[in-house]
């Protein structure tokens, strides 16, 4: 059996203030940081999980305002809820909610300028291949 990738193991970026970063990634996301960041586990005893991996075209627009070369998709488990928070936080909000058979959408601008994907997901088992 020829070895594969089996999934996405985790997504590093640079930051002017690492401290500063990963407390309002806790704050305003609930992240439970520690000292490497956070992890995230799903196994057999938790909901069934998908992760997307998608390469862009240079010249996409999909990730403005931010300037980045990579945008984070943060699954979600109440949209609206989320983003009525983060607005009461003064989080800066990227657009509107949009709504898809495969879930809602919507976007934030973090700490240091980057566009953050939220997604609360629809029935996942409906979209197996």
């Amino acid at each position: 059996m020829k070895a594969k990738v089996t999934g996405i193991g985790g997504v590093f970026f640079k930051c002017e203030d690492v401290a500063a970063t990963k407390a309002w990634y806790q704050e305003h996301l609930g992240l439970p940081v520690d000292d490497y960041g956070c992890t995230f586990w799903t196994g057999p005893t938790e909901e069934k999980a998908s992760q997307q991996w998608s390469p862009f075209k240079k010249d996409s627009t999909y990730f403005n305002p931010g300037n980045q070369e990579f945008m984070i998709n943060y699954r979600v488990d109440d949209l609206v809820k989320l983003i009525e928070q983060l607005k009461d936080a003064g989080v800066e909000i990227a657009g509107e909610i949009e709504e898809f058979d495969y879930g809602k959408f919507g976007w934030i601008i973090d700490i240091d300028g980057r566009k953050v994907e939220l997604w609360e997901p629809a029935n996942e088992e409906l979209f197996e291949k």
